[in-house]
């Protein structure tokens, strides 16, 4: 029932890329890009961008937003 940037979460590997157009993307940017709301941001390329390149003031506000995702609500 989960679907999304995050994976499907069924323990099948093969579907973790599910576009929401229901396609299977192999490349990560491909997979990125089609959750791409136009015109909000760029497009990703071949190499994705470390987040906190863009913002260094807000490490610590990402490391507690992560820690919630990979914590015990999310298991």
């Amino acid at each position: 029932q989960v679907r999304g940037l995050c994976g499907t979460f069924n323990g099948d590997q093969q579907d973790e890329f599910l576009t929401p157009e229901g396609d299977v993307e192999l490349g990560v940017a491909a997979f990125a890009n089609a959750f791409r709301a136009a015109g909000a941001c760029p497009a990703l390329g071949p190499a994705i961008p470390n987040p906190c390149d863009s913002f260094p003031g807000s490490w610590e506000r990402a490391e507690a937003t992560c820690a919630v995702l990979v914590g015990p609500v999310f298991q």
